[in-house]
């Protein structure tokens, strides 16, 4: 680590003091120029920045001229996420591989196409010749998701049409991506699990009979087993953090690093990079460690007053991290309810009490309750809230027994789908490079001489 700096030095805090004073914008000039903060209007309402066949988003309708919320509706391809997921789970089927083909290829597959789907994967579910002791084991890192980022960019180098964009080879890449995600996020909480903590090293292969829930459990676990109701939870949550239309920010990033012709790694390395903020990917980490404090800091689960004190505090910024948020309530365009979190509840009760931890289900159960209430007596917010999928998600994972560090690793596992067919889209219908508009505000100054500054 010669060399190498770890520490912020006096010198780099007062360039920073320097460099806040001279880039702080007037926020007023924001409104004057009507600039779309974060490209949305001041109701939240995402600008219009593309067009797309993969998914759509409904969270209000017109009534008699003016837009009212509804209840959240959710489409990948044009089909309900209630119907699709109602589909499979009737049938007792893992529906990951079924749905992935939906949003790919934009067709349901029948008996013969989903089972060639399925054999294409498992072909493609390995990785270089040593890339897991050379890339993987070395320099492993504490944060997964950079771990995941390495991976991706370092198969860069192992693809001898790495820089080839034309669509059967983009497709070729997305596909191995998709496969290989799961032993790269997998493998990486090994390596960090083994050489940063000092526990046991362990490393299953895959099944290629097993699903990709399946795969998941296999590989992460001691002794490669799981219930049949975690393998389905889990494929559950991959298929319901699969996609979520053009707008949000880490699907945006493919787009745009897409539009920029270079490759896919370098695009799918960037929308990882998106995914990890704790404002998208890592919202249910925080989900965790919220309910983690509340459960040291509220003696009675069952008591809807001392409960209800809690959440108040957390908007006042007396509780947990002071920020003010009760984490997984609330979403940037859902405002009555979430399709995702309302599916996913229905399984999360299930495995509460297969796991023993129903007296969690009900605080999670009554928290969700409660807190749109209070946020709407304690907040001025132009939309409703409501439990967002993250909500729920971080409980299950923790049921599942899936450490932190797997958290949004997990929802890379799943997007990368989505970020895949917005990759195609973006390649199939446009070579426009995304460029938007920034309008300079800093008056024009004269240069002045070195020795007369």
């Amino acid at each position: 680590m010669a060399g190498f700096k770890l520490k912020v030095t006096p010198e780099m805090e007062a360039l920073t003091e320097i460099c806040v004073a001279n880039s702080k914008i007037d926020s007023s000039l924001y409104t004057k120029y009507d600039v779309k903060r974060g490209l949305r209007d001041i109701n939240g309402k995402g600008v219009l920045a593309g067009l797309t066949e993969i998914s759509a988003i409904i969270s209000s309708e017109t009534v008699d001229g003016k837009s009212v919320p509804c209840d959240g509706r959710l489409y990948y391809r044009g089909y309900n996420i209630h119907d699709l997921t109602r589909g499979f789970l009737k049938e007792n089927r893992y529906g990951y591989e079924e749905v992935a083909y939906l949003i790919l290829f934009g067709e349901l597959p029948d008996h013969e196409k989903l089972e060639e789907f399925k054999k294409i994967l498992s072909g493609q579910r390995s990785l270089p010749t040593n890339f897991v002791r050379d890339v993987i084991m070395k320099a492993p890192s504490k944060d997964m998701m950079n771990t995941l980022s390495r991976s991706v960019l370092t198969l860069y180098a192992y693809d001898h049409n790495a820089e080839d964009i034309s669509l059967p080879n983009v497709l070729r890449q997305c596909l191995t991506l998709i496969s290989t995600f799961p032993m790269m996020s997998v493998y990486g909480y090994h390596a960090y699990n083994h050489y940063i903590k000092g526990k046991s090293l362990y490393i299953h292969h895959p099944d290629p009979h097993l699903s990709m829930a399946e795969n998941i459990l296999r590989m992460l676990r001691p002794d490669m087993k799981y219930t049949q109701l975690e393998a389905t939870i889990l494929d559950l949550a991959l298929v319901l953090h699969m996609e979520h239309g053009g707008g949000n920010n880490s699907t945006f990033t493919t787009h745009v690093v897409t539009s920029s012709g270079t490759d896919t790694y370098s695009v799918i390395a960037a929308a990882l990079g998106s995914l990890k903020g704790p404002k998208h990917g890592g919202a249910n980490i925080k989900v965790v460690q919220m309910f983690a404090d509340m459960k040291r800091h509220v003696h009675d689960w069952k008591d809807e007053e001392e409960v209800g004190n809690y959440l108040r505090k957390l908007l006042h910024k007396e509780a947990f991290d002071q920020r003010g948020l009760i984490y997984g309530m609330g979403h940037a365009v859902y405002s009555i309810s979430d399709p995702r979190a309302e599916i996913f509840k229905k399984f999360v009760e299930k495995l509460a009490h297969e796991k023993g931890r129903d007296k969690e289900f009900g605080l999670y159960s009554m928290v969700e309750r409660l807190a749109p209430q209070i946020i709407g007596e304690e907040r001025h917010i132009y939309k409703g809230v409501s439990a967002n999928v993250d909500f729920y998600s971080g409980f299950v994972y923790s049921m599942l027994d899936l450490p932190t560090e797997l958290f949004t690793p997990m929802f890379a596992i799943a997007r990368i789908v989505g970020w895949s067919a917005h990759r195609m889209e973006e390649l199939i219908n446009t070579d426009k490079i995304i460029r938007p508009a920034y309008m300079n505000v800093k008056d024009y100054e004269d240069y002045v001489p070195l020795d007369e500054r």
